[in-house]
This record gives C-alpha cells, sequence and structure tokens, in this order.
C-alpha cells in the first residue's frame, strides 16, 4: 500500500506535508475571457503575441487600482480602529479617483 492511501496517523513524520505548486495566477486569464473582452471592446481578430502583453497590461492597472485602495483604508482607519476589509464602494472610489467613474455603486 503506498502512502498516498494511508491514515494520516500512519505516514512517516516526513510525509504528512504535501506542499501545494506555485503557479502565476495571471494566468489564470484565460484566452478565451481575454479574446470576450476584446470582442466587446470590437476586435475581430487577436494576435498570438498580444494575450500576454494584455495580462501585464491587466495586472498593471490592478496594481494601481488596490494601491489606491490602501491609501482610502489608510485614511478611513482611526487611532484605535483599522479597516481590514475592502469594500465595493472603496474599488468604486479608487476608481473615481484615477478618472474611470464606475456607475451602479453608490
Amino acid at each position: 500500500m503506498d502512502a498516498a492511501r494511508l491514515p494520516h496517523r500512519l505516514l512517516p513524520v516526513g510525509r504528512r506535508h504535501i506542499r501545494r505548486k506555485l503557479r502565476d495566477n495571471i494566468m489564470g486569464i484565460t484566452r478565451p475571457a481575454i479574446r470576450r473582452l476584446a470582442r466587446r471592446g470590437g476586435v475581430v481578430r487577436i494576435k498570438k503575441e498580444v494575450y500576454d502583453e494584455i495580462r501585464v497590461v491587466i495586472k498593471t492597472r490592478i496594481a494601481e487600482v488596490l494601491q489606491q485602495v490602501v491609501h482610502i483604508m489608510d485614511s478611513a482607519s482611526t487611532g484605535s480602529y483599522q479597516r481590514r476589509t475592502v469594500s465595493t464602494r472603496d474599488v468604486a472610489y479608487a476608481l473615481k479617483r484615477m478618472g474611470n467613474t464606475l456607475y451602479g455603486f453608490d
């Protein structure tokens, strides 16, 4: 019987912890998802090399928005109270500060 099918109490001590394989999360934005966004923007054909470039642009844009959200949350915190949860209002306000008004989130 191999070690993968044994109960935890019978496993050798060194085999209990299984490490997760790390991957780049930006690859979670798949080619079909990028294609759907491009179709919404009116693009008909997409070159193969564009997908990686779009992922880089999306990653930098998300980093900019998150930086603004962190600034908003820091300014909303007081001496004894510190906010730890990001709300949709925070993201909408951050986008508004960056010049992209997001409607429907008053």
